[in-house]
This record gives structure tokens, sequence and C-alpha cells, in this order.
């Protein structure tokens, strides 16, 4: 059993009665004049994040009133695993009546601490839950906490040959095919801007392509794809000191995109699947790409170097174009692409672009069902301009900082056909503070709107 839940027959759990300030006189009539006495002395007025133990006769806890927003989904009580004695609750039905498989998931997102280097200061509390909401539950818990380990992992434990790991593992644990693209096997492979950004790298994290394929070949063929710079120092165009920090968090595109590919074989879709990562670390050496090389893509565009430090886009042009020799029935890449989109939208709206409005739509749609939100911006085709080169195709980047996770955006487009149906994700991947089920680190944005999305699509 994981530390967050507690089967529903674990023994005496104490009442957890979530209310808010319209329903707690209610509440109060139906537990008697002590309690309401007692929340009065306390100050108790079921407003959002507010708890109050009401005690027995016998000094224990009685049951424990806590004030929330029903509108959060997910998060009206996530905060409470952190903030409750260890123990096992039981969500009581004097109180609001809550969605229980939300509710179980925003208690075990908020239960989540990243432990590998260090335990945790203290147990969560349980809740305690039915089997099947357990079943329905554990494997979104699964996937985002995967999606969380993976982005939270340092640089010296989760360079490319570990994050091409994780997708091997995943092939393995499902039966899939498995390849690998390695170091200069990316160049006879065709995967030159892949090599490009991660060929300085030191023996041991070369760059490489890891591909996982499942599913009969005459079902919809879905391609995920997702950035996997383990660590991205800039590169020539070296970013300061407080821009480098947190870049062991710029492979985020590809933790989302093996853990929705985990979703998508854990529920069986009845689709094919290829998922493709390309993993580097963008490094300065002696060999490091420089501003101003030209590289011609798997696509047959040349792309001039404008700034090393737009390496993401270069590293997913090649996996897209593979992607797109397939002519599969739809294309979904995430990547911490641009810090752009963070100005635009904060840290908690992923940006997202797309190809077709109805895929927008849906997308849209799912993410309002699962309370967990995306925000649609333009493929503003007349800013391509702002890549324009005078020696190739196009530039990887231009002297405009204007407009930049959309011109980011229509990058990638250059190498996705306009027959193809494609959407891009910008996603933070991170909580910058603690809040409510998002603890401070690694974070999954946007997964369980796309795995609703493909769940409509494939499954109906």
């Amino acid at each position: 059993m994981t530390a967050w839940i507690s089967p529903a027959d674990a023994p005496q759990p104490i009442a957890l009665i979530a209310v808010e300030a319209a329903t707690l006189p209610a509440v109060l009539t139906g537990l008697g004049d002590a309690a309401s006495r007692w929340c009065q002395t306390q100050g108790f007025t079921g407003q959002s994040g507010q708890l109050l133990a009401l005690p027995d006769g016998d000094g224990s806890v009685r049951a424990v009133l806590a004030g929330c927003r029903p509108s959060e989904g997910p998060y009206a009580l996530a905060s409470l695993p952190q903030r409750l004695p260890a123990g096992d609750y039981a969500l009581d039905p004097r109180g609001l009546a809550l969605d229980a498989d939300q509710i179980a998931l925003g208690w075990a997102l908020g239960a989540y601490r990243y432990t590998r280097y260090r335990k945790a200061s203290r147990a969560p509390a349980r809740l305690v839950v039915d089997a099947a909401v357990q079943t329905r539950v554990a494997p979104f818990v699964a996937a985002i906490t995967q999606a969380r380990d993976l982005i939270n992992t340092p640089t010296q434990d989760m360079g490319p040959a570990d994050l091409a790991g994780a997708v091997r593992a995943l092939a393995e644990r499902h039966g899939a095919t498995y390849r690998e693209w390695v170091g200069e096997d990316l160049l006879s492979g065709r995967f030159p801007t892949i090599h490009a950004v991660g060929r300085a790298a030191a023996p041991g994290r070369e760059p490489r392509l890891a591909m996982l394929e499942h599913g009969p070949v005459d079902a919809p063929h879905l391609v995920l794809v997702g950035k996997g710079v383990c660590f991205d120092t800039g590169g020539l165009d070296l970013k300061p000191a407080d821009g480098m920090r947190w870049m062991k968090k710029d492979m985020g595109g590809a933790a989302h995109a093996i853990a929705l590919a985990g979703l998508v074989l854990e529920h069986a879709l009845p689709v094919r699947l290829t998922l493709l990562v390309p993993a580097v670390e963008n490094a300065v050496s002696g060999d490091a790409f420089r501003p101003g090389e030209v590289i011609t893509t798997r696509a047959g565009l040349s792309v001039e170097i404008d700034n090393t430090d737009a390496e993401g886009r270069l590293v997913l042009c090649d996996a897209l174009a593979l992607a797109a020799e397939s002519k599969p029935d739809l294309v979904l890449d995430f990547a911490t692409l641009t810090g752009a989109a963070r100005i635009a939208l904060g840290p908690d709206l992923p940006v997202l672009f797309a190809n077709r409005d109805e895929l927008a739509t849906a997308l849209l749609e799912a993410a309002q069902a699962t309370h967990d939100p995306l925000w649609r911006l333009p493929l503003w085709r007349p800013y391509l301009t702002m890549l324009d080169s005078h020696v190739a195709d196009l530039a990887n980047a231009g002297p405009s900082r204007h407009a930049g996770a959309i011109t980011a955006a229509l990058y990638l487009e250059r190498f996705v056909p306009e027959s193809l149906p494609w959407c891009h994700l910008d996603v933070y991947s991170w909580n910058d503070g603690d809040k409510p089920g998002r603890p401070r680190g690694g974070e999954a944005q946007g997964l369980r709107a796309y795995f609703e999305f493909l769940r409509r699509r494939y499954a109906g």
C-alpha cells in the first residue's frame, strides 16, 4: 500500500468533514452545541485552508473540520497530507460531497516528496479510499510521480543515458520495442541537429535518440516527442548563473512524454505508439557547436545557428522529421522550450500550439474537465520572418526577442508537414514554491489533460 492511501477497512480513521463557510452552520447543527462553541472559540469560519480538530471527551480527536473550495478540484484538500498529523482520515458524508477520485488524486500529489537524497521530514497523513478509487487513480499518481522524480533528479544522475534508460525501462515493462542511436550513430542515422547540440558533452554523456514502439501497425499511429536536454549551459552563448541554476529541469518535456506514454500503455489505448526522446547535454568544450554554423537537418532544411541557447528546437526538429516520415495520425511534442512562455503566462499555464483548431478545442475541453489547465497561443505565421537567415533556409533564433514562444513553435512547425495533425506544448515543468498538491520542484503540467484528450479520441 502506498504511503498516501489506506484501505477502505482501515481501523478507526478520523472523520474528515469538508466544509465551506455557507455549509458550516448546517454541519455544526448535526455535531452539537459543544462543537459550535469550540468553532467560535477557535475562530473557525469554514474559510478555505482553515483546519480545526474537534476534541472528544477523552482527549482524542473526534473529527477534523477542513475549509475548502470544491472548485479547486483535486487541490481542494491537497494541503492536508502535510498539515494533518500522521494517521488515517476518511471523508465524512456530513461534509461537502466532493469527487472521490479528484480528492484522492490531490491527496497523493500533496503527499509527494522527492526523497532520493534525503528522507522526508515526516510521514504524510493517509486518506482512506475504496479499492475502485485506488484502481482508477493509481496510474495517474504513478505517472505524475515518475515525471516529478525525473525532473527533480540532478544532472549527475540524470544524464542522456539515464533519461534514455527510463524509455528502455518503460519498453521492457510493456513488451515494447526499443531502439537507440548514440554519439556518432546519430550522424549515420541522419540526426545531425541532435548530434550537434550534444557533441560537446563528456564521455559517457554522449547525445542519443531513444525510441519506443508498441502496438499493431494497422492501429491509429500516435507519436509522442519530448525534449530531453538533461542540462543546458546555453552552450557558447552561455547562460548567466541565475539562468543556469535550474537547468536540470530542461528535460521536463521528455519527462512528460515518457509519463504520458506510460499512461497510454497502462490503459491499453488502441493505438500504435511511438515515443521519441532526443537526450543531450548542451555543454561547453572545444567541440561545442558555434553561432553561425549551418546544419542541414534530417528534413533537408538548412538551419543557421543564431544562438546556441535555442538548442531545444534543434533536438526536436530531427525527432519531428522522423515522426513525420511514417505519416502518423497525430504527433504531440512537449518541451521546456522558452522563457517567453513563462513571461507571457507565468509558471502555471502551459502554452499550447496546434495546427488544427479542432485539436486545440478538444485539448482545452479535456483540460477543463480534469482541472489541468492549458492555454492556447497562435501559430502567427507572419512572425516567421523573425527566423530569416541570409545563408540558410531559416535560423534557429533571431535578433528580435518579441513573441519568443510563438517563433519557437513556428520553427518546429517547419518540420511538420501541413497534412499532419500536430500539437506542441511549452511547459515550465516546475513549481517555484510550495502550493497545495504542488510541492516545490519538478511538476507534470497538462499530463492528465492530454491523457483525457487521447482517451476520448481513441477509446471513446
